[in-house]
């Protein structure tokens, strides 16, 4: 499907990469300074992309910051490092994430095992396995793959809105000059009972 380089985590990988983007986020918000991955496991050597997704407990749930990309040159327990203090900071959502905001965030990661740069996403794309991003003109934007279901938005109104998030027309996606990019990815994020990391 890609150049991506084909990476498949474990459960435990998975768990360790929240764990990762967690400790990334405190590290960054508490001291302002980068975490280093340290002694990684093996699959954190592959060089792929990453996303990792921030959203509050409180009230309704915002979203308070998501960041990564899916083309990754970096092994990936940097990645995962560099999207979570990126998703942090108040280049994301708007505001950087404060520390008394840290117990009631829960954080998701989203490891791209591969993607399509497809020239008829409506047809290709696959609720719940894929995520996209639209380029065009230097415009950019990017949906991970379990919001549309979240939000139970249809094929359309997944590609529509991630041409908005990008700054682009709505129907962009339809037009031979906008790259649209599926990306397929395993995520696991943190139980909302403050449990255990699951899979999606």
């Amino acid at each position: 499907m890609s150049e991506a380089q084909a990476v498949h985590l474990t459960y435990e990988d998975g768990a360790r990469a929240v764990e990762l983007a967690r400790e990334s986020v405190e590290s960054f918000v508490l001291q302002g300074q980068r975490e280093h991955p340290g002694s990684m496991r093996d699959a954190f050597y592959n060089r792929t992309g990453a996303f990792v997704r921030l959203q509050s407990t409180r009230g309704r749930g915002r979203l308070r910051g998501c960041a990564g990309a899916y083309r990754g040159k970096d092994q990936l327990g940097h990645a995962i490092v560099d999207a979570a203090i990126q998703a942090a900071s108040g280049d994301s959502c708007g505001s950087e994430v404060e520390p008394a905001e840290l117990s009631s965030l829960n954080i998701s990661v989203c490891v791209v095992c591969d993607y399509l740069l497809t020239d008829d996403p409506l047809s290709d794309l696959e609720l719940g396995r894929h995520g996209v991003a639209v380029d065009r003109d230097g415009n950019h934007g990017w949906l991970y793959p379990t919001v549309p279901i979240e939000n139970g938005w249809s094929a359309e109104e997944y590609l529509t809105r991630t041409c908005r998030k990008a700054g682009l027309s709505p129907f962009a996606w339809k037009e031979d000059d906008t790259m649209v990019t599926l990306f397929e990815g395993q995520v696991f994020r943190e139980r909302p009972d403050g449990g255990s990391v699951e899979q999606l």
